[in-house]
């Protein structure tokens, strides 16, 4: 599944779009906390999209999760992402590609990530970009 940003719909509805058909094809239930309205720069709502594929692939391919939960707001501090799901957890330390790969894509922006992950109790992402 492809998750491109295009200029006919924004981030917001991609990633609605996006988030509705990875739920059906993967089983596992996405809760939507909040989506951005209105405009996010291009370059920032890219490295979003790769961000939330990257960490949704980690989730499907490891975590044993049954539900996901999503959250990404826009305001003055910049964009903050957040994406729970209450699967198996890692050890910390453990970096496979999609870590290296997301981490690379916020960096590129001045961007944060953060991982926080419990052993049998799963694991959150979390990005801070700023907007500007």
């Amino acid at each position: 599944m492809q998750l491109h940003l295009d200029e006919q719909r924004g981030l917001s509805q991609l990633l609605e779009d996006y988030l509705r058909q990875w739920e059906e094809r993967t089983g596992i239930a996405v809760e939507v906390w909040a989506l951005p309205g209105g405009n996010v720069p291009s370059q920032v709502a890219e490295v979003v999209l790769t961000t939330v594929r990257e960490a949704l692939d980690n989730v499907e391919r490891h975590s044993k999760a049954r539900t996901v939960s999503v959250a990404v707001t826009a305001g003055a501090r910049g964009l903050r992402l957040t994406i729970s799901d209450d699967g198996a957890g890692f050890p910390l330390g453990t970096e496979g590609r999609g870590l290296r790969v997301m981490k690379a894509g916020l960096a590129n922006i001045s961007g944060v990530l953060k991982i926080n992950s419990v052993l049998g109790g799963g694991t959150t992402v979390s990005a801070v970009a700023p907007l500007g």
